[in-house]
């Protein structure tokens, strides 16, 4: 199975919290894991935020970054192109998403058409784009 994950499964890779346990496993299950390059800096940027607000000590951020850097090159990490924000584009206006969830519906709409929609699951932990990946992945098995 081909995984994508959105940068709110990525970093319970790496911060213990509700949800961890089962990214874990759906990663350990994928032959191949796949991101948006867009991720790093989102997933960087999400842990900062943890440590600013007092969930993570400096310690805890260190090893998350560390842990982050180590894996980050056995990701297959999608190109953010012009043509896949075009792309982006649309479908927030199709399923109403934010810029980056749209980025990242883009990505793993880019990865589902190369492996195939069937062998390709999508994991996230927003309920719209969740399903905005569901509705597009089946319309993309349709075609």
């Amino acid at each position: 199975m081909t995984l994508y994950l959105d940068t709110s499964s990525l970093v319970k890779l790496y911060v213990a919290e509700v949800g961890s346990h089962d990214v874990r496993d759906l990663v350990a299950r994928a032959t191949i894991v796949t991101t948006s390059m867009s991720a790093y800096p989102e997933a960087r940027a999400a842990l900062a935020r943890r440590r600013r607000e007092g969930a993570l000590r400096p310690a805890a951020l260190a090893a998350a970054k560390r842990a982050l850097e180590d894996d980050w090159s056995r990701y297959l990490a999608v190109g953010v192109t012009e043509m896949l924000c075009r792309a982006a584009g649309n479908l927030a206006q199709r399923y109403q998403l934010r810029g980056y969830d749209s980025v990242h519906l883009a990505c793993f709409l880019q990865v589902a058409r190369r492996a195939g929609p069937d062998d390709t699951e999508f994991s996230s932990f927003d309920d719209r784009l969740n399903h905005a990946a569901a509705s597009a992945a089946r319309a993309l098995a349709r075609a």
